[in-house]
């Protein structure tokens, strides 16, 4: 199996294509307007979700099927239709672009996976098994859940402040260096949650 290089991507401004109008195509093309990408959707037919997204101006819809024209000057693109020979003929012609594609549960017809995400603010866990088990990674996504809850998010926003506060003081570097770490730690985890024990009067 070929290995895969782990990556987060910057959508923002990039077109991005997803082919499909069903709960499947809802669901990657939230994702990908939730990243700030621009988004285009090609299908005859679309959920309710998708048409008010498009009355809203949040992405096009191209009522029809897929054209390789589709393609031009996309980023990547999403093969949700559900019709076998529809997703092959969109991994085809993106791959003969250059282009990224992923054929919703279907390994052989993607060049990327979407991971299980946990998310807690800027904090983002995924987990991946290059296609072989969705169902897994969906356990270890529900299990880390539970091991980092709601406070890391506000964890990370004040160790983000206190690096900012580390780097204007011009610390010497190999200073700086322990000191971030040491705010990374799980003592300084601990610390935190007894501060904010004692600022919320033990509610947190």
């Amino acid at each position: 199996m070929t290995s895969l290089f782990p990556m987060f991507v910057k959508l923002t401004g990039r077109r991005c294509l997803v082919v499909g109008g069903g709960a499947v195509a809802e669901g990657k093309a939230e994702g990908l307007l939730a990243r700030g990408a621009t988004v285009a959707l090609v299908a005859p037919d679309v959920t309710e979700k998708i048409g008010r997204w498009e009355r809203e101006g949040r992405l096009t819809w191209h009522a029809r099927r897929f054209q390789p024209a589709d393609l031009k000057d996309t980023f990547l693109v999403f093969a949700a239709t559900g019709v076998d020979a529809v997703n092959e003929s969109v991994f085809r012609e993106a791959e003969a672009r250059g282009i990224l594609c992923n054929a919703v549960d279907e390994p052989d017809r993607c060049h990327f996976y979407c991971p299980a995400v946990v998310r807690r603010g800027p904090l983002q866990i995924a987990i991946s098994t290059g296609g072989l088990s969705p169902a897994l990674a969906s356990r270890l996504r529900r299990e880390l859940e539970e091991q980092f809850g709601p406070e890391y998010e506000r964890w990370l926003k004040e160790l983000g402040q206190m690096r900012r506060e580390v780097f204007a003081r011009r610390t010497d570097p190999r200073r700086r260096a322990r000191l971030l770490r040491r705010f990374a730690s799980r003592r300084g985890f601990e610390h935190f949650l007894r501060a904010e024990r004692r600022r919320t009067g033990g509610s947190a």
